[in-house]
């Protein structure tokens, strides 16, 4: 994407871990509903959603940012997972549906912190030769843009982005961690990022079940930690372990426990962690 369109206050810097994904075709958007864990058939075009793709038993095997351009036209913002791995798995329950799932490997991803020229909320507007999504908060400004100009690298930048997403409650899923957890684990709720009323699609029934019978006793935490830690370390207490790392950045994490806990110290690898505040605002 050219700097001409660049947001006001920040330059565009490259976002290398996403990709872009297209679903097109006539069957496109009744593929995406069949399949992934949010309301694709109540999204307007021009809006976007979080969204991911579970197993049969419910457990998030990819996140992302899911764009409906039209009925025919989606894209995926795919985080972490790789995307060859990714299309070829989906790809083996197209059956029938009318539907072509490819890499818009002419598409990067970018961001700057800075408001968007004309994206809002849910709403994605195009902007120069490509997009832009409203990726903000009410206390922080930011732009995330697809187009097909790359962005500089800026190393620093990118770690500050993924700390704003992390303690915005915002999960990241490694490769280990693809398959371990449910919507309601990741608390994904605070992101509106999944739909328990909208029908079938893969691992829709535990959802829903622990939902409306009221089982989701672990959910996201943010803690700071005294030290970097791998996502799948034990989070202990007391010499127990309480739950698990989903992903970390920048001193913080993200980490499954139970819901309801007693008060007590919390320690990664034998370095000491301290609860934070899930901040609010990346709903969509």
């Amino acid at each position: 994407m050219s700097h001409k369109s660049t947001p006001a206050g920040g330059d565009l810097f490259a976002i290398p871990d996403h990709a872009v994904l297209a679903l097109e075709g006539p069957g496109a958007a009744k593929f995406a509903q069949a399949q992934f864990m949010n309301d694709v058939a109540a999204l307007a075009p021009g809006h976007w959603q979080w969204s991911g793709w579970l197993t049969p038993k419910g457990r998030a095997i990819a996140l992302f940012a899911l764009l409906k351009r039209d009925e025919e036209r989606l894209w995926l913002l795919l985080a972490d997972a790789a995307p060859a791995g990714f299309v070829e798995a989906l790809g083996r329950f197209v059956f029938r549906s009318k539907v072509r799932i490819r890499i818009a490997t002419e598409l990067r991803v970018s961001g700057t912190f800075s408001a968007p020229a004309q994206a809002h909320g849910a709403t994605f507007a195009r902007n120069g030769d490509g997009f832009e999504l409203d990726f903000g908060t009410a206390t922080g400004a930011r732009t995330l843009a697809v187009g097909e100009t790359p962005a500089v690298a800026d190393a620093e930048a990118l770690a500050r982005w993924n700390a704003f997403d992390l303690a915005h409650g915002r999960p990241r899923l490694d490769a280990t961690q693809a398959g371990q957890w449910t919507p309601q684990q990741l608390s994904l709720e605070r992101l509106r990022g999944y739909s328990v009323s909208k029908g079938c699609y893969p691992g829709q029934e535990i959802v829903a079940r622990t939902h409306f019978l009221g089982q989701a006793k672990r959910g996201l935490a943010r803690l700071a930690c005294a030290a970097e830690v791998a996502a799948g370390s034990a989070v202990m207490a007391d010499g127990r372990e309480l739950g698990r790392v989903v992903c970390s950045q920048a001193g913080e994490l993200l980490a499954v426990l139970p819901v309801e806990r007693a008060e007590a110290a919390l320690a990664v690898d034998g370095a000491p962690c301290e609860p934070r505040p899930l901040l609010d605002g990346l709903a969509r």
